[in-house]
């Protein structure tokens, strides 16, 4: 099955990529309609900032900037992934029409969004975290980074077996660009097949974020053209699907869609097994036909 295209769509006034943009109700609304025209499979839509220096707002103005916006889409047809932390944003979202929830925090700021999924029996996605970008303790040391996501991934999808969420519906997510550093990143996603190997489902969501603007040679992640960032996003997605991902969550939808399209298509046409090359060249056992070991070994 093609890799999934999550479609993100911030509603806050201070995300780093489009904070504010899509903070009124109508445009965000649109902003999620314009999201699915352009490939979305999945809307996931988040009311708190996770970027650095932000600061987390009430579960209060959580819920009135989220829930109306769920309800909206859902009722058009729309699949939605809420993105959010709190236990009970999650809730209000699902009984909204929210079909996934999203937890960057993997069920650590609230251990009851666990319980929570597992209850609702929906999917969620539970993300590599050691505390927020914006906590002076959140560990970004690692001796081996992919080794110890999936240490701490493991943990995590062990502690959302516990509370009752069945396999099917855990799905787990490396968490580039949280408590890691550009080296890390690239580590991560040079290895992210090992990801697949834990079992549950992979999201890979690293659009438009800061190691890929440095490496198109700007400081400032503004200083590059969104184009530029959409499309150092687009070749991830590529080879996310290639390495098996799920999904790929973006902020440009088009240019993703296209690369997961063109990922399967190679992958469809790949042959399961490579065979023997038409024309062996002839030994004295070939020719007596015998000698089998001479023939060259192809993996499979």
């Amino acid at each position: 099955m093609r890799t999934q295209i999550m479609g993100v769509l911030n509603v806050t006034p201070d995300s780093f990529s489009d904070g504010g943009r899509w903070f009124d109700f109508s445009a965000a609304v649109d902003h999620g309609l314009q999201l699915l025209a352009n490939g979305a499979d999945i809307i996931d839509i988040g009311g708190e900032s996770t970027r650095p220096g932000s600061t987390r707002v009430s579960a209060e103005e959580e819920a009135r900037r989220v829930i109306p916006v769920i309800r909206k889409l859902a009722a058009q047809g729309a699949v939605i992934s809420i993105d959010t932390m709190r236990a009970d944003i999650a809730r209000q979202a699902i009984d909204a029409g929210a079909a996934i929830i999203n937890d960057v925090s993997a069920g650590q700021a609230e251990a009851e969004m666990l319980t929570a999924a597992g209850e609702a029996g929906v999917p969620i996605i539970l993300m590599h975290w050691r505390g927020l970008l914006s906590d002076a303790t959140a560990r970004y040391h690692y001796d081996d980074v992919v080794a110890e996501v999936q240490a701490e991934l493991t943990e995590r999808i062990d502690a959302a077996r516990a509370a009752g969420v069945a396999d099917e519906d855990i799905i787990i997510d490396p968490g580039i660009g949280f408590s890691k550093n550009a080296e890390h990143n690239w580590q991560l996603l040079a290895q992210i097949e090992r990801f697949t190997e834990l079992g549950p489902r992979l999201l890979v969501a690293a659009s438009r974020k800061r190691f890929l603007s440095t490496l198109l040679g700007a400081d400032q992640p503004s200083d590059i053209p969104v184009a530029d960032r959409d499309a150092a996003t687009a070749a991830i997605t590529a080879l996310s699907a290639h390495a098996g991902a799920w999904a790929v969550r973006v902020h440009e939808p088009r240019a993703s869609l296209i690369a997961a399209q063109v990922a399967e298509a190679i992958s469809a046409h790949r042959p399961r097994t490579r065979p023997l090359p038409l024309d062996l060249p002839e030994t004295p056992a070939t020719a007596s036909g015998t000698g089998s070991e001479h023939r060259p070994s192809w993996p499979t």
